[in-house]
C-alpha cells in the first residue's frame, strides 16, 4: 500500500480555495435555483406526456443534483480533516488521526480534480455519452492485436469509472485481435472524458507473431463522437441508405452467431459504412447503426461549416508514424506518454491492464484549457 502524504493546515487552505473556485466555476447558486425550478416541472401533472422531453429534464436535474452534492462532501470532507489534524496535534501527533487526515485529504483531491475537470467541460456535448472507434493502422496483424488491447484496455477504464458499455461491433480478425471496435459509452461527462483519447495511438513492443522477437512498432486509430441528444434530429432519406444483413462474428453468444441478426448500414450519398453486431434481432442492431449514422453525419455537417474537427474529436490524421498522441513502450524499456502533454508513467500495466487512463485524460484537459498550472498531479 502506498504511503500517504502527511498533511498540513497550509495544504489544507490550498484545498478549500480550491473548492472555492471549483464552487464558483460549477455556478452552484445558480445550480440550487435551476434544481428548485426543475423538481417544481418534475411534479407538475402531466409532466411524463412529453417523454423525450422529461427524460431531458431528469438528466439535467440529475447532473445538477450531483454537482452540488460533490461539493457539499468535499466541503464535509476538508471539515473532517481539519478535525482530525486538530485532534492529533492536541495528542501529540497521534498516528492514526494523522493517518485518518491524509486518506480524506488524498479522496478528497481526487474529487476537486474530477470537479475542476467537470467545469472545464463547456461544449455542447462533453456532459453525454459517446460512441468510440478503434481501428488499425499501420503494422498489418500486429495493428489488429493492437487494437484488441486498446479496446480492452478502454472496457476496463470505463468499468473503472462506473460508465455503462455497450458493444456495437467488434468483429474477430482471421489470425489475432479484432478488425475493428465500436461502442457506445453512457455515463456522466462520458464524451467531454473521452475525447481526450481521440488520435493515434502507438505500440512498441516485441512481436508474439515474430519467431525472430524483433521489436515491432504498429499503430491503432481512435475516434471519438458524441451520442446527439433527442433534440437534434438528422434527417436521413430511406432511399440514401443499403441495409445488409448477415451472419454475427466474434463475441455475442450462439444466439447472435447462428443468425442473420448483423446489420450493416451504407449511407450511399457519403460512402459512411457503420455495423452493428452486438444486439440479438435485426431491428435492434439496425437502430443502434442508424444512431452512429446519424452521429458521423452530423460531425461531416460541422466539418464543412469548420476548418477543423478538433472541436469533436482532433484534427484527421494518417494512422502510422509521426501522426500519435501517445506511445506505449513495453520493449527495450517500459513507458505510456502523451506526446500533447508530457504526462508519463512507466506503470504500463496499470494502463493496458487496469484501464488507469485519468492521469492522461486530466492531463489532456488541464493541456487543453490552458490550466496546465493548476493543481500538482
Amino acid at each position: 500500500m502506498a504511503e500517504l502524504t502527511p498533511v498540513t493546515p497550509e495544504a489544507l487552505d490550498a484545498l478549500a480555495l480550491r473548492l472555492t473556485e471549483v464552487e464558483s466555476y460549477l455556478h452552484l447558486d445558480e445550480k440550487r435555483e435551476r434544481v428548485a425550478e426543475l423538481e417544481h416541472r418534475v411534479a407538475a401533472p402531466g409532466f411524463w406526456d412529453d417523454a423525450d422531453a422529461a427524460r431531458s429534464v431528469m438528466a439535467e436535474l440529475s447532473r445538477d443534483r450531483d454537482d452540488i452534492a460533490a461539493v457539499e462532501r468535499a466541503r464535509e470532507g476538508l471539515g473532517d480533516a481539519r478535525t482530525a489534524l486538530e485532534l492529533a496535534a492536541e495528542m501529540d501527533g497521534d498516528e492514526e488521526l494523522l493517518a485518518e487526515a491524509s486518506a480524506t485529504v488524498e479522496a478528497l483531491t481526487r474529487s476537486i480534480d474530477e470537479m475542476e475537470l467537470s467545469s472545464w467541460f463547456t461544449g455542447e456535448f462533453d456532459h453525454g455519452d459517446a460512441i468510440v472507434t478503434i481501428k488499425p493502422g499501420q503494422g498489418g496483424l500486429e495493428a489488429q492485436d493492437w487494437t484488441f488491447m486498446l479496446f480492452k484496455m478502454y472496457m476496463r477504464y470505463c468499468a473503472r469509472r462506473g460508465w455503462k458499455v455497450t458493444v456495437n461491433d467488434c468483429p474477430a480478425a482471421e489470425v489475432i485481435g479484432i478488425d475493428r471496435a465500436t461502442f457506445t459509452v453512457e455515463g456522466k461527462d462520458a464524451f467531454g472524458m473521452l475525447r481526450a483519447e481521440a488520435g493515434v495511438h502507438r505500440l512498441v513492443r516485441i512481436s508474439p507473431t515474430d519467431a525472430k522477437k524483433r521489436r515491432q512498432t504498429t499503430f491503432a486509430g481512435v475516434e471519438v463522437i458524441p451520442v446527439l441528444p433527442d433534440d437534434i434530429d438528422i434527417e436521413v432519406a430511406p432511399d440514401d441508405i443499403r441495409v445488409d444483413v448477415y451472419h454475427a462474428s466474434g463475441p455475442g453468444g450462439q444466439g447472435v452467431n447462428t443468425t442473420d441478426s448483423a446489420v450493416r448500414v451504407t449511407h450511399l450519398p457519403t460512402g459512411i459504412v457503420v455495423t452493428c453486431q452486438n444486439e440479438r434481432s435485426q431491428i435492434q442492431n439496425k437502430a443502434a447503426c442508424m444512431q452512429i449514422l446519424k452521429a458521423r453525419l452530423y460531425e461531416l455537417e460541422l466539418q464543412k461549416r469548420a476548418e477543423t474537427l478538433d472541436e469533436i474529436r482532433g484534427p484527421k490524421t494518417d494512422i502510422g508514424f509521426g501522426n500519435q498522441i501517445r506511445s506505449y513502450v513495453l520493449y527495450p524499456y517500459q513507458m505510456v506518454k502523451d506526446l500533447r502533454t508530457g504526462v508519463e508513467t512507466g506503470n504500463v500495466d496499470a494502463v493496458l491492464e487496469e484501464g488507469d487512463l485519468d492521469p492522461f485524460v486530466i492531463g489532456y484537459h488541464r493541456w487543453a484549457t490552458g490550466n496546465a498550472d493548476g493543481a500538482a498531479e
